[in-house]
C-alpha cells in the first residue's frame, strides 16, 4: 500500500524546510540581512503559486470567506515572521526560539477543540514526545553578548499564538476553499508586507547585493516556499494534531544532520536528546 497523502506532503515539506534551514544564514554571514531575505523569500512564493493556479485554471477562489481566511493564514505566518525579527533583535535567540517552537500545542488545541481530531493512543504518544522534542531541538547556548530588552518574550508569544493559529486556520480553510487559491493569497500577502521588512532593515551596514547576496538567498528561499506549499497540501489530507508537530520536530532534524555532514559540529545533549524523541515520534505518528 502505498503512503496517504498527507504524509507523502508533510514529507516533502520536511526535506525542503531541513536542507533551507541547514543553509538560511549563509546569505546574512555574506552580508545578506535576514530581512532583505525575507523579501527574496516573498518573491519566491510567486512561481510557487502560479504553478498552484495553473492547477485551477488560473483564477483563484475570491469571494468573501475565501479571501478572508487565505487573508488571516498569509498574515498569521508573513507577519509572524515579522515580528519574530523584532524579537531576536530585542532577546536572545537561545530563549526566543524555544518559545516560538512550540506553536504546534496552540494548533493541537485549537483542533481538538473546535475541529475535533482525534487520534489513537499510540499517536499521541508521538504528538506528545514531538511537542516536547521540538523546544530541545531549538534550545542554543546561551550567549552572555545577547541582548536581553522587556518586549522580547512578548514578541515571542505573539509569533507563539499566531503560527499556532495559523495551522489550525491552514486545515480549517482547506474545508472550505481549494488549497491552490489559499496559497495564492499566503503569497499575496508575504509580498504584501514586504515593504515593512524593507522599512526593518539596517541599510546603514554594508549590504551584499551580489550573487553571494540576494542570488544565494534565492536559491535557498525556494526551498522554504515549496516547503509551503506542500504544507498547504499536507494540512489538506492530513490531520493538524499530527501534521503541525511532526514538520516541526523534524525538520530541525534534518537540519542539524546536514549541518553535522557539512560543518561536523556536533550537536550537544540537549539538542540530541530532542532528536531522539523526534525520530520516536515520527514512527509513531506515521
Amino acid at each position: 500500500m502505498g503512503a496517504q497523502p498527507w504524509l507523502v506532503y508533510a514529507l516533502v515539506t520536511t526535506l525542503c524546510w531541513g536542507v533551507w534551514g541547514a543553509f538560511i544564514e549563509l546569505p546574512e554571514k555574506k552580508g545578506f540581512p535576514a530581512t532583505l531575505g525575507y523579501v527574496v523569500w516573498s518573491l519566491t512564493m510567486v512561481p510557487c503559486a502560479a504553478v498552484a493556479l495553473a492547477l485551477v485554471g488560473w483564477v483563484p477562489e475570491h469571494d468573501l470567506r475565501a479571501v478572508a481566511l487565505g487573508a488571516a493564514a498569509g498574515l498569521l505566518g508573513a507577519a509572524g515572521q515579522l515580528v519574530l525579527f523584532e524579537a531576536l533583535r530585542r532577546g536572545p535567540a537561545y530563549l526566543v526560539f524555544p518559545v516560538v517552537s512550540l506553536s504546534p500545542v496552540v494548533s493541537v488545541v485549537l483542533s481538538v477543540a473546535l475541529l475535533r481530531e482525534t487520534a489513537s493512543g499510540r499517536a499521541w504518544t508521538g504528538i506528545l514526545l514531538a511537542l516536547v522534542a521540538i523546544p530541545l531541538l531549538s534550545w542554543q547556548p546561551p550567549d552572555p553578548a545577547g541582548r536581553r530588552r522587556p518586549l522580547w518574550l512578548a514578541l515571542a508569544l505573539l509569533v507563539f499564538l499566531g503560527w499556532g493559529v495559523q495551522a489550525y486556520v491552514l486545515r480549517f480553510a482547506n474545508a472550505h476553499m481549494s488549497s491552490e487559491s489559499l496559497f495564492f493569497y499566503l503569497m499575496l500577502t508575504a509580498v504584501l508586507l514586504a515593504p515593512f521588512a524593507v522599512r526593518m532593515t539596517d541599510f546603514s551596514k554594508p549590504i551584499n547585493y551580489g550573487w553571494s547576496g540576494p542570488g544565494l538567498a534565492a536559491a535557498v528561499q525556494a526551498l522554504n516556499a515549496v516547503g509551503a506549499l506542500m504544507m498547504v497540501y499536507a494540512f489538506r489530507y492530513g490531520k493538524v494534531i499530527i501534521v503541525s508537530p511532526m514538520i516541526n520536530a523534524l525538520a530541525p532534524c534534518l537540519t542539524i544532520v546536514i549541518s553535522l555532514l557539512l560543518y561536523r559540529v556536533l550537536p550537544n545533549r540537549v539538542v540530541a536528546t530532542g532528536m531522539a524523541l523526534a525520530a520516536v515520534a515520527f514512527y509513531l505518528m506515521a
